[in-house]
């Protein structure tokens, strides 16, 4: 059920909270998803997304690529997008927190950010 879970869904990546998952960026969308370790760390080219139930929903994200990128997150079970800043390059962890409390987080639509990954 778990896989199922994560499922590819409209081309995007559903982490369940509780778990951390790798996966490669193809045509703006994760591909070659698998299911790590929490501490893990990605392989080059690899984003890796890990999803705690910590202070509502807490997203630790690291790119271990080269390319920065803003993308579309969306709580599941919860309502409504989530705000992200975009995820630089450089395999350094990003944490995104939002109150609400989700089972899991969907992301997809990787776009390659402007001035490296700036927060806006």
């Amino acid at each position: 059920m778990i896989a199922a879970f994560a499922l590819l869904i409209s081309a995007a990546l559903t982490v369940p909270t509780g778990e951390a998952w790798a996966f490669r960026i193809d045509h703006g969308q994760p591909a070659h998803a698998h299911r790590v370790a929490p501490g893990a760390k990605p392989a080059p080219g690899e984003v890796m997304i890990s999803v705690t139930p910590l202070m509502g929903t807490t997203m630790i994200a690291t790119n271990n690529s080269t390319t920065a990128y803003t993308y579309r997150a969306q709580l599941v079970g919860a309502a409504g997008l989530a705000k992200t800043c975009a995820l630089p390059p450089g395999n350094s962890p990003t944490i995104e927190m939002w109150t609400q409390r989700a089972i899991g987080v969907r992301v997809g639509d990787f776009k390659p950010a402007p001035n490296g990954g700036a927060c806006p």
